[in-house]
């Protein structure tokens, strides 16, 4: 255990990255960071950070933008509900928690949009609480040191290895050296997180749902109040399909109808 932290350690030492949301105590900053880093890599949502907290630069600011003018923030990170989540987490930090990120899990799992392993990134990030927690990177690092010769690895079987290993003194750089470290494996030795017994293949995007939901939202934010057919002869995908994706979209609260148009929520 005393080399598996060593090594993690001195790679960190030599090769650890330097990433804004990483050189700050900004609870708030740190909060946007785990909402946009969920199922979106570290790359893209570099492009998008350090803006949308200049146009959102706290938790007062966010609660009150309106969706559309976050909504357009976003594009490009993909998985959109996550920053109706952001705005709903800090309307609910504002009116219940004083402005203040809470401090405690039971609270954090409260918000929208956060589950149990971005619960405990916040503690540990923000509070540098000595929480167990997994994610892909820090999944990479234990199925290589520990679970080689295995067949699938559940997180039941690497969480004791997890918090056996843990820094308590400081979790959150220790988290950040795994998570670096599971970085360069899966550039140099390719993607182990496939062992993981809770992995699922990634669905393509091409020609996904997914994917027409993203261009309306994109056309819908350039060109408010369109009909289907509108959007469809704009975007070229079948009216059907366009059909489906507004009214899921309706549901969950991005579109309003008034019978004919669609248009963004406020």
């Amino acid at each position: 255990m005393q080399d598996f932290r060593e090594t993690i350690l001195n790679f960190y030492r030599d090769h650890g990255r330097s990433l804004p949301w990483r050189d700050t105590d900004n609870h708030y900053h740190i909060f946007v960071s785990e909402i946009m880093l969920q199922q979106t890599g570290v790359e893209r949502v570099l492009g998008k950070y350090l803006r949308f907290l200049t146009e959102f630069p706290d938790f007062g600011a966010l609660a009150r933008a309106s969706q559309k003018r976050i909504l357009s923030e976003w594009q490009g990170l993909g998985y959109n509900r996550r920053c109706i989540h952001l705005r709903e987490g800090a309307r609910k930090i504002c009116s219940e928690f004083s402005g203040k990120l809470p401090e405690s899990e039971k609270l954090l799992l409260s918000l929208p949009g956060v589950g149990r392993a971005t619960s405990r990134a916040l503690l540990a990030f923000c509070f540098n609480r000595p929480v167990v927690f997994l994610e892909t990177n820090i999944r990479q690092v234990f199925i290589h040191f520990f679970f080689q010769e295995s067949g699938r690895v559940s997180d039941t079987e690497m969480l004791p290895l997890v918090a056996k290993t843990l820094d308590r003194n400081n979790p959150r750089e220790w988290y950040y050296a795994l998570m670096d470290y599971g970085t360069m494996l899966k550039r140099s030795i390719g993607n182990l997180v496939r062992k993981s017994a809770g992995y699922r293949q990634p669905a393509p995007f091409e020609g996904s749902m997914r994917q027409v939901r993203g261009i309306i939202l994109k056309t819908l934010l350039s060109s408010p109040g369109l009909t289907p057919d509108r959007i469809s002869s704009i975007t070229g995908i079948d009216t059907g399909r366009i059909k489906e994706a507004l009214d899921r979209l309706t549901q969950e609260g991005f579109l309003e109808n008034n019978g004919l148009f669609y248009s963004l929520c406020g």
